[in-house]
């Protein structure tokens, strides 16, 4: 639940899964309402993997006021702790100027970390050397056993989150998704959700079609460029690593191409599952609706909020 205070400062935050449309609908709400974009992206605030993380074009980015695209480099690194914390100190200095502020971007983990806080969980060093001893499989397997309910809807590639998860449970000796669902912390701003979807057919058809796209920009030169850095946590991204293994000649091109689609429609699944539980203010298919409906959105921003979104 999320602990808001009510008043004129409006964070309306756009939910959905990678390759939905998002980008094309926050900037069609920016220019309604003259208001900035955070991007809530765990990857596309590194200069260093534009193409593969589908960081919007030029003239999207200079369409709207764009916040966290592409402003730090993959060696820095960057935390969801790391973005609740930036993220809160921007939108202080937002409000004062603007009324609403646009959040939207697929990190479930960093949306929940502005909105909720991030929780202080235990951690353990000896544990964490331990883990990174272990293979991919191993940690998965893991938290399979330890954490079932997270293992359903984590990144299972993005074996950093799996790590900490795991650290987490063995020091603690209970489930990562039961500690970090603790009390939210209080905002001052109202929180507005916008969800987008469309059919499962027609998401993975358009996921694959990105992926065709982001090969043709140059995805292959791009992995090759961040390969000294293929050890840090941002480059354990689906896109990158199957490339990697192209590179290293485990696997042939257009394999590392058809795993990523795989991947991101399975990515994409477990986003899906993460959604299916979010309470939305208002719902957008689409499949069925052409155009989207700005004025209509507009409009249902005038009504109030469902009392979950409250000051608590």
């Amino acid at each position: 639940m999320i602990a808001t205070m009510t008043n004129n400062r409006r964070l309306i935050v756009i939910y959905g899964a990678t390759g939905v449309g998002k980008t094309a609908l926050s900037i069609a709400l920016a220019q309604r309402l003259a208001a900035p974009i955070i991007s809530c992206d765990s990857r596309q605030v590194f200069r260093e993997m534009r193409i593969g993380t589908a960081v919007p074009c030029e003239s999207e980015l200079a369409a709207a006021e764009h916040h966290f695209i592409q402003d730090r480099s993959v060696r820095d690194g960057f935390s969801a702790g790391e973005f609740e914390s930036e993220a809160l100190a921007l939108l202080d200095e937002l409000f004062k100027v603007n009324e609403n502020v646009i959040l939207a971007g697929g990190s479930n983990l960093y949306i929940n970390a502005l909105l909720c806080g991030f929780d202080a969980l235990p951690g353990d060093e000896g544990i964490r050397r331990m883990l990174n001893q272990k293979y991919k499989a191993e940690l998965v397997d893991m938290l399979q056993e330890l954490d079932p309910d997270y293992h359903k809807i984590v990144d299972l590639n993005n074996t950093a989150r799996v790590k900490r998860a795991l650290e987490v449970c063995l020091a603690s000796g209970q489930k990562y998704s039961q500690l970090r669902t603790g009390r939210a912390k209080k905002r001052n701003f109202s929180v507005y959700k916008i969800g987008v979807f469309r059919t499962r057919e027609e998401l993975y058809e358009r996921i694959n079609r990105r992926v065709d796209i982001m090969v043709g920009e140059g995805l292959e030169e791009e992995a090759r460029s961040v390969l000294p850095y293929r050890a840090l946590p941002a480059l354990q991204t689906v896109g990158y690593r199957e490339f990697f293994e192209f590179f290293d000649g485990h696997i042939s091109r257009e394999q590392a191409i058809e795993l990523i689609k795989q991947k991101t429609r399975n990515y994409a699944k477990r986003q899906l599952t993460w959604l299916r539980a979010e309470k939305m203010d208002y719902e957008l298919n689409l499949s069925t609706d052409e155009q989207i409906n700005i004025e209509e959105i507009i409009c249902h921003l005038s009504q109030p909020l469902h009392t979950s979104h409250q000051q608590q």
